[in-house]
């Protein structure tokens, strides 16, 4: 299946509105912002389809004017189907200044002999904020299926002013790479990752906070990198897709809070 979604928010009276959506099945788009007074959009992206199957293509575009401020949730796990050729998605996100994201989507859990590739494109301008995460679980534990699928490519780009400063590009391939070995998952079975970009000078207080709070949790290894720009990246192990998922919204929360308690404190 071939299918497409575009979002496109925008400004009015300092309110993130959604001024654009064109859908196409299994996409669906649900606005649950709860407060409508409040400058954050919040989007649910739903899929009527139980996973992605064999042959699937998905393109989604993401498009924030200036100033915005969107979060956009998934509605559950991205089960990848058992494939022969494989499925794919593209996914364009443009920012322009002073626009913010947060995109923290469910695990995605490959089924035996699935083939998944995915490329995120990611445009910036100047004083926007970016979190965007990603978990990977090794698959279907209570059907036996640990690390089998065939592959999972994922490929994240991020652009600042059209120039490339930071690329992530997560390959798995089980068969051909023993995931226990040293510099792989070493005896875990689950992964994730948290890019952020935020233009202001408060981000070592934070990545501070981050550790103080990831250090404090139990079952998982993690490490925080410093970015080219102002921002971060971190990467955690685990056993747990949920509690995984969790630390990632515990931790842009971290972000948010933070950063607006050092501003204030200024």
């Amino acid at each position: 299946m071939i299918a497409q979604l575009h979002i496109r928010a925008c400004l009015r009276n300092g309110i993130t509105y959604l001024k654009h959506c064109y859908a196409t099945p299994p996409f669906k788009l649900a606005d649950i912002t709860e407060d409508k007074k409040a400058n954050e959009l919040q989007l649910m992206l739903m899929c009527s389809s139980p996973g992605i199957l064999d042959g699937d293509s998905y393109s989604v575009k993401l498009e924030l004017e200036e100033n915005c401020n969107m979060q956009l949730h998934t509605q559950s796990y991205q089960r990848l189907f058992q494939m022969k050729e494989g499925a794919k998605q593209l996914m364009e996100v443009t920012l322009q200044a002073g626009a913010s994201l947060v995109y923290l989507p469910h695990p995605a859990v490959p089924h035996a002999t699935s083939i998944f590739s995915s490329v995120n494109k990611i445009f910036l301008q100047q004083k926007c904020s970016l979190i965007w995460g990603e978990i990977l679980t090794c698959g279907r534990q209570l059907k036996s299926e640990y690390f089998s699928y065939s592959k999972y490519h994922s490929i994240t780009e991020v652009y600042i002013d059209n120039r490339l400063v930071v690329k992530e590009n997560l390959l798995m391939q089980p068969a051909m790479v023993n995931v226990n070995a040293i510099g792989q998952l070493e005896g875990y079975s689950h992964q994730a990752s948290l890019l952020c970009i935020y233009d202001n000078e408060y981000l070592p207080g934070t990545m501070d906070a981050i550790y103080d709070f990831l250090v404090m949790q139990p079952a998982i290894e993690f490490g925080i990198s410093k970015t080219p720009l102002k921002g971060f990246i971190v990467r955690i192990l685990g056993f747990k897709a949920e509690q995984l998922h969790h630390l990632l919204k515990s931790v842009a929360d971290l972000v948010k809070v933070n950063n607006a308690c050092m501003i204030n404190n200024k």
